[in-house]
């Protein structure tokens, strides 16, 4: 297959035959990712803070 055939089957493929969501689930999907994001932010740093004071409490009783 020649390049400039490659070209043309990827724009039939994504003008007629990908089904691309609407604006709507456009908005439902980027909200769902940012709430999955934050909460992910969240168990990360309240892992972190617990780990550092787990750290912490071991450190205090060695030096």
């Amino acid at each position: 297959m020649d390049i400039k055939g490659y070209f043309r089957e990827s724009y039939t493929e994504l003008v007629h035959k990908v089904t691309w969501p609407t604006w709507s689930e456009l908005q439902n999907s980027g909200v769902l990712v940012l709430v999955a994001t934050l909460i992910i932010a969240v168990i990360v740093a309240l892992m972190d803070l617990g780990f550092s004071k787990i750290m912490e409490s071991i450190y205090s009783l060695l030096y």
